[in-house]
């Protein structure tokens, strides 16, 4: 698949991942959302950003388990409930919470275990 953003075609892979995750961009994810049938939210976009920052300090992808255990335990001490985290995840990005963020975050597909 191809994406046009800003009179640069950009390639991605038939699922829609970019090929060359330097070709990333504000205006790739806003087209992939658009692709994803997605309106991004404040929400989205600091789940986006933590993505990228993950995957830049740890070179891999965050699991689900990552996820859910840095980012709802910021929610404060009262963090409690691993599945209410997951659930609003999932009602942010049904598709695939990880699969999804990875996606319009430029990063490569993920492969093997992202619900650890």
């Amino acid at each position: 698949m191809r994406l046009d953003v800003n009179n640069r075609t950009i390639e991605t892979d038939a699922e829609g991942y970019l090929l060359n995750p330097a070709e990333w961009s504000e205006e790739v994810t806003r087209l992939i959302a658009t692709f994803e049938g997605m309106t991004l939210t404040d929400t989205h976009w600091g789940l986006v950003g933590y993505v990228r920052e993950y995957h830049k300090e740890n070179q891999r992808h965050p699991t689900m388990h990552n996820l859910v255990m840095s980012l709802g335990k910021q929610h404060g001490e009262g963090y409690s409930d691993r599945k209410a985290y997951e659930k609003f995840l999932y009602e942010l990005f049904p598709k695939g919470p990880v699969q999804t963020l990875c996606k319009l975050a430029g990063l490569p597909k993920p492969m093997g275990d992202v619900q650890d």
